[in-house]
């Protein structure tokens, strides 16, 4: 009978130290860690890998304090297999349990990269290379895969005008030319059916409509004046008369590294069929990265009569239907204008 007894505590014993050696792997589990020194660590998780390899990944960071807890941890949760691949930021302790919830709810790090309305791509590129996320000339090198627009205008040379501007939530190694295919998608949903139903009743093509957009976003930035100066360019092309759009003299000029940021009387005078005040008609395609707003203005322009308009000197202008008229207002809003400013 004494060799039971002694059975009965060797069980006893070894239950005793199963729970303590569990209740100590639970405290682990759920107790916060951070084994990092940095302010921040990233975690890369490639796509395919498994639990043991992504513990070994989060343990070597710092971010849990060793895989075998993970593991533990994972076996708590149930939810190896929702595992996500992607790369995860680490700022702050955290807990086993809540460092698997992040990754299985798939919260990848993203960091934010914003094109605002009239940009060319020249100056998207620089904007692309300021926020961090690569060389200038990468992006300018992905902005000429013309292919990405040639279902919607083959005759494209390269995106201009098809890169839409917006906010854009992108993992933080996005190569540029990945960050180019997301714009080009961002404007083909922008450019609705409808919007090209109305653009083609209209008598524009895709690359008309664009071109069209494209100054009126450079024109104004007066969200009610955008009809009103679609409606003056699209007059002006039932008329065969010149479009006279500064923004076009600018582009013409920055294309040819010639634009120092004065626009004068001679460079209404520089030659290339991009300037307006010496080709009649629209440009031979957009000058800037229109946003939806001017999209819909130039595919839905006012119904007004309109020829002319000319800067009020605060954003807004003032349209004209005959050129007397608009004489008069050239005479109020810049000539008298600046007179006074210089009293």
């Amino acid at each position: 009978m004494r060799w039971i007894k002694r059975l009965f505590l060797v069980v006893v014993v070894v239950a005793i130290a199963a729970g303590a050696g569990g209740w100590w792997i639970y405290r682990q589990v759920v107790e916060p860690y951070r084994g990092y020194d940095e302010a921040e660590v990233f975690v890369d998780i490639p796509s395919g890998s498994g639990p043991a390899r992504i513990g070994e990944q989060l343990a070597r960071a710092g971010v849990v304090r060793d895989p075998t807890i993970f593991r533990a941890a994972l076996l708590i949760s149930g939810r190896a297999r929702a595992l996500k691949a992607g790369e995860y930021r680490f700022t702050a302790p955290m807990h086993a349990l809540d460092v698997i919830d992040k990754i299985a709810r798939g919260d990848v790090y993203k960091r934010l990269l914003t094109f605002r309305e009239g940009l060319t791509i020249g100056e998207m590129a620089q904007v692309f290379e300021d926020k961090g996320f690569g060389k200038a000339d990468e992006f300018r090198t992905a902005a000429m895969n013309k292919q990405l627009i040639a279902d919607l205008d083959p005759e494209a040379p390269d995106l201009e005008g098809y890169l839409f501007p917006e906010t854009y939530s992108l993992p933080r190694n996005t190569p540029a030319a990945a960050v180019v295919e997301q714009m080009v998608e961002g404007f083909k949903n922008a450019l609705s059916p409808e919007l090209r139903a109305s653009a083609e009743a209209g008598g524009l093509n895709v690359r008309q409509l664009v071109t069209l957009a494209s100054l009126v976003e450079k024109e104004t930035g007066a969200g009610d004046e955008r009809p009103l100066v679609a409606a003056v360019y699209r007059n002006r092309i039932k008329l065969h008369m010149g479009m006279q759009a500064d923004p076009t003299v600018i582009y013409a000029l920055q294309k040819a590294g010639k634009y120092n940021g004065n626009l004068s009387r001679e460079s209404l005078q520089f030659d290339s069929p991009y300037n307006t005040y010496k080709y009649a008609g629209l440009p031979p395609g957009p000058i800037a990265a229109p946003g939806k707003a001017s999209l819909q203005a130039a595919a839905k322009p006012a119904d007004v009569d309109f020829l002319y308009f000319v800067s009020k000197n605060d954003g807004t202008h003032v349209f004209a239907s005959t050129l007397d008229e608009h004489n008069r207002n050239v005479q109020t809003w810049q000539v008298e204008y600046f007179r006074r400013q210089r009293r």
